[in-house]
């Protein structure tokens, strides 16, 4: 009886998944096989993925089909993130997203490029009426390829509920082939409280584990007296694509007990940056592998943690011993389980925490002002998880602001006096970010008077910075006074080495011209297909604008004759 509901009880999430969102409902959104190079709930940097993101067999321009009967809801042209994205609204409720794409089709890529034009920007968000543009179930809607913050060629694909949640596309029936165990990479265990101790350690510990012949993993017997958890880090394969994705769910008990369980259905865009806490932070920075936590720390809500107990911990108690038990899964059934025998034997400390105490102790709850030489630094209330020393000097112009082992929900916001720069500099300031190599990159700066202030999410080194150089412009696919009859496009190199591209804007014969900006290649394209060239001569005219306003004007003289 016992086994029949610890059954009933771990297979409620994938019963209940099944019964909430509609069957068959949604078709895939491209007629090849679906091979993934990331999955829904997967860990990213400060968010977890929103979708499944679906390889396109290392190009770009396959067709995108409506997942669904709909219409289009929304439409995003942007150089960053998402790139080129469409929304589709269904009338069960639900709303399919499609990112990165290449184009658009049809009415749909004759209504974005109607707007860029009226309004003389690439980057454009548009919600057509409800009636404008209505789309069917396997009606081609784009062609897919690698605009945005895409690594790749591929196409990310979400279904969001009623709520604009994001949720696995796999509940409702998108068939991903997967016959492949998870992958475990390493595991930890986090000591908790002053008297808390692991294999002599009150510092979080890596556990070895090691492989059995049946597939699963087992460990040494920890040695531990009081309040542990255990953190892990996993991955999962699909077939047919050799890069590592996430997992779906990790549950874990101790001795047959359950504690804590992570399933990736569903979340909210609002929690998704708590990844930061959910995971060894600093453990990622340092290593670059993420440490999945198995418990509940304070400031924690996610909504993907479904069940616990005692927030995952386990109390070892002295003379006691069990077995903590760890099982991981993907979507498709396929697990992989490991063990660890405990013993509850108090061992003499080896290695104890060490305390890092500075001037500067930061309450979470609290909003706290710091001034360091010529620099103020507000931290507001829910920036940071839990209260910390915080290691935090000026020199100069220069302000450390920490390490970059913590992690910051809310942004903090750096001001920096300048008044003892000359007038005539000012406007040629901003705050920079100073990266591994010692070189300060531009953070969104602001100027009021002699202030300079920019907002963060990251622990690091910043300092003033004074860009004096103006963008570099050059001709990629032309040149002065020649002929482009057989161009299909006009391309131009535009490069900013210091505080980085913040505008653009071309014309040909006094015209706007709509240019797009693949800024992973430094590059600015206009498709001759918008008509806006006459046969014959035309002039063109570039002015391109960093972000602290140094501009250069690039002019040139083509002839071209439509074939």
């Amino acid at each position: 009886m016992k086994n029949l509901y610890l059954f009933l009880f771990f297979s409620a999430p994938f019963l209940y998944s099944q019964k909430e969102v509609p069957q068959q409902y949604f078709d895939n959104p491209m007629q090849i096989p679906l091979v993934l190079s990331g999955n829904f709930g997967e860990l990213r940097s400060n968010h977890f993925h929103s979708g499944l993101d679906i390889k396109t067999q290392q190009v770009e321009g396959i067709p995108v089909y409506a997942v669904a009967d709909g219409y289009i809801s929304r439409i995003k042209v942007s150089e960053f993130g998402y790139g080129k994205a469409l929304y589709i609204q269904h009338e069960n409720g639900y709303s399919s997203v499609y990112a990165h794409l290449k184009s658009y089709a049809g009415d749909i890529q004759a209504h974005v490029k109607e707007n860029q034009y009226k309004r003389e920007s690439y980057e454009v968000e548009l919600y057509p009426d409800v009636s404008l543009l209505p789309v069917k179930k396997g009606e081609l809607i784009a062609y897919s390829g690698n605009s945005g913050s895409s690594g790749g060629p591929h196409l990310h694909f979400e279904i969001r509920d009623s709520s604009s949640r994001p949720m696995n596309p796999m509940l409702f029936g998108i068939e991903i082939p997967d016959t492949r165990a998870p992958l475990v990479n390493s595991l930890f265990a986090y000591p908790v409280g002053e008297e808390t101790i692991v294999n002599g350690s009150q510092n979080p510990i890596k556990i070895r584990l090691i492989q059995q012949a049946d597939g699963t993993f087992s460990t040494e017997s920890v040695k531990a007296i009081g309040k542990i958890g255990f953190g892990v880090s996993t991955s999962d394969q699909q077939n047919g694509a050799s890069n590592k994705n996430g997992v779906y769910r990790i549950k874990s008990s101790y001795n047959g007990e359950s504690k804590f369980e992570v399933l990736f259905n569903k979340f909210s865009f609002d929690e998704t940056r708590y990844l930061n806490r959910y995971i060894d932070y600093e453990y990622f920075e340092t290593n670059k592998s993420r440490i999945q936590k198995l418990f509940r720390e304070q400031n924690n809500p996610l909504s993907i943690i479904t069940q616990e107990d005692q927030n995952g911990y386990v109390e070892i108690k002295e003379g006691f011993s069990g077995v903590f038990n760890i099982e991981i899964d993907d979507f498709k059934g396929n697990k992989v389980v490991v063990n660890v025998p405990i013993e509850g034997v108090r061992e003499t400390i080896s290695a104890p925490r060490p305390r890092k105490e500075t001037q500067d102790y930061i309450y979470c709850d609290q909003g706290t002002s710091i001034t360091k030489g010529k620099y103020s630094i507000y931290i507001p209330s829910g920036s940071l998880y839990e209260d910390t020393f915080l290691s935090i000097e000026a020199k100069g112009d220069t302000l450390n602001l920490h390490q970059d082992i913590i992690p910051i929900h809310n942004n903090i916001t750096i001001t920096a006096d300048v008044s003892n720069y000359r007038p005539e500099d000012l406007e040629r300031l901003y705050i920079g970010r100073i990266n591994y190599k010692g070189i300060p990159y531009y953070n969104s700066t602001t100027r009021d008077g002699s202030k300079l202030t920019t907002r963060t999410r990251t622990f690091g080194s910043y300092c003033i910075a004074m860009d004096t150089v103006a963008p570099k412009i050059t001709p990629v696919n032309f040149s002065n006074g020649k002929w482009i009859s057989n161009n299909k496009t006009l391309e131009i190199k535009i490069q900013d080495k210091e505080s980085g591209i913040s505008s653009y804007r071309a014309t040909l014969n006094g015209k706007y011209i709509l240019t797009e900006y693949e800024y992973k290649k430094d590059v600015l394209i206009y498709d001759f297909d918008d008509n806006v060239v006459t046969d014959s001569e035309n002039n063109l005219k570039l002015i391109v604008v960093d972000n602290v306003g140094n501009s250069t004007t690039f002019e040139a003289t083509f002839f071209r004759k439509s074939l």
